[in-house]
Parts: structure tokens; sequence; C-alpha cells
């Protein structure tokens, strides 16, 4: 992989994980669907503009994706994409004071290697 298809990959990934972030706090903010509220909190999403903006993150993500694997292996982009995971997490513990527990960790960084594994080139 290139220093230029990384940079793509590092782009679909961050805009990816932004999304992630603007839905979260659109779906704090919206509250907890259920039964009785399902069709009022399903109208609110279309309001709602951190949803809006997460999803927007994540059309943008999925459109530098698509430019990626113009240039790599879905072999090597897939995989690649799970990093998406790892920052995930990353901005749950920062941002949100979520916990993360000792195998959530060790997954974290099998994924981490398992990607430097696929990238890999000599």
């Amino acid at each position: 992989m290139s220093w230029q298809e990384f940079f793509l990959l590092l782009l679909s990934v961050s805009a990816s994980v932004i999304g992630q972030l603007f839905l979260k706090i659109g779906a704090v903010k919206l509250g907890r669907v259920d039964v009785q509220n399902a069709v009022k909190q399903t109208l609110a999403i279309m309001t709602t503009p951190e949803l809006l903006m997460g999803l927007a993150c994540y059309g943008i993500g999925a459109i530098i994706y698509i430019l990626l694997l113009t240039r790599v292996n879905l072999s090597v982009a897939g995989p690649s994409a799970s990093l998406v995971y790892v920052f995930s997490v990353l901005l749950g513990y920062f941002i949100f004071k979520e916990s993360i527990p000792f195998t959530r960790l060790m997954g974290l960084s099998l994924i981490v290697c398992g990607v430097i594994l696929v990238v890999w080139q000599k």
C-alpha cells in the first residue's frame, strides 16, 4: 500500500469514525426508542442535526473508500477498514468515558496487528 493509498484509507476511516461520533451524540439526544415511541423517534431521526451529520460523514467515508478500492485489492482494503473499530472504542473511552475491559483491549490489539500484517509489503 502506497502512502497515497494509506492516506485514502485513513480519510475513509476518519470520516466513518466521525460519523459514529455524531450518530452517538444524536442518539443520546434522541433518547431511548421503544415500541411506544418508535414512529415519533423514527421521524425525529430525520430532523436531528447530529444524526444527519453522522450519516453525511458515513457517506463521505464510503465515497473515499470507493476511491481506495479503485487502487487497492479488496483483500487489503476490507480488513484495513476494521481500524474503524479501534478508533470507535478509543472515542468511546475518551469522549463518552466508556470503559475498555482487558479482553476488549486485547481484541483491539489483534485487529491492529492484523491490519499491519495485511498491508505489509516487502
